[in-house]
């Protein structure tokens, strides 16, 4: 018996063992270097000795207009991407685990936008907000969507980004609430109804409390998702419209990834952009421990 357990974890860990080399070359490796790396000058050259610069390249991040401006605009499209994309994911679930007819071929057709890569994504959508709704409005005689275009200017481009954000994310959020719909007890519903409850009133006592759970999951994953988002920045927006902050023109759809990215490869100071990733890290660990402490009292409390 003691043979066969030790066999079974040995056996265990070999499985694993593979995952686990990945995790730490891919992750937990490179967060490390990088960590060292914030307090350097390294310029991502083949420079021979790196020079320990303390905390310069963190006071220099702060320092940073673009990047404080990207701090503000992402937590703005972080907030309304939450609420949307939310609030649109599960209104799908509730339709596609309805009677309708044909409610699998809809699970599927809201699904599929996630499955198309960001960068194609972004391109698709800058097409349609540049030329496809023009061109209807201008059939339509709507002249202020054909004088006034989206991505031309920051508000409605970041606006944008929040659409095409949950167009591209709220079938999979969709997906989680429906296994969580399903869950839900039907013989509760039913005697909800037989003692007269309205559907609101079932709705609001009986499904959102057995769907509670779902909820952090979906808040946190469109709350990381959120954050991180860069490449439907990259392709739909680019270098965006400009706009003045703190007396400077600056990108105004440059979310806190695309900035890091440009600090990296456009302004060439690799050090501070992983300074500034770091800060990144940290914020995004607090926002989200945060909101899944909240999410999970709440559902105590229930």
């Amino acid at each position: 018996m003691d043979k066969d357990k030790r066999m079974q974890k040995i056996v265990f860990w070999l499985f694993l063992a593979p995952a686990l080399i990945s995790f730490f070359m891919v992750q937990i490796i490179p967060f490390v270097i990088g960590f060292y790396y914030s307090f350097t000058d390294w310029s991502a050259t083949a420079q021979l000795t790196l020079s320990f610069v303390g905390l310069k390249n963190y006071a220099d991040a702060f320092k940073d207009t673009t990047f404080l401006y990207s701090t503000i605009i992402t937590s703005i499209y972080t907030l309304l991407n939450i609420i949307l994309v939310n609030f649109v994911a599960f209104g799908l679930a509730m339709l596609v685990t309805s009677n309708i007819k044909f409610r699998n071929i809809y699970r599927a057709g809201f699904f599929l936008p996630n499955v198309i890569g960001g960068i194609i994504l972004g391109y698709i959508w800058q097409f349609i907000f540049n030329r496809f709704v023009p061109f209807v409005a201008g059939a339509w005689g709507i002249t202020y969507l054909t004088e006034n275009l989206m991505l031309a200017n920051s508000r409605t481009a970041l606006l944008a980004l929040v659409i095409v954000s949950t167009w591209q994310y709220a079938g999979y959020i969709m997906m989680i609430y429906v296994a969580a719909l399903q869950n839900v007890p039907r013989d509760l519903i039913e005697a909800a109804q037989v003692d007269g409850a309205s559907p609101w009133q079932r709705f609001k006592a009986i499904t959102i409390p057995m769907v509670r759970p779902a909820f952090t999951v979906t808040l946190f994953l469109t709350l990381v998702n959120s954050f991180k988002q860069f490449d439907v920045n990259t392709s739909l927006t680019g270098v965006g419209p400009s706009t003045m902050f703190m007396g400077r023109a600056i990108n105004g759809t440059e979310l806190l990834a695309m900035n890091i990215s440009n600090t990296s490869l456009i302004l060439r100071n690799t050090a501070m952009a992983q300074a500034k990733a770091i800060v990144f890290f940290v914020v995004l660990v607090i926002f989200s421990l945060l909101q899944v402490y909240f999410s999970k009292k709440k559902e105590v409390e229930l």
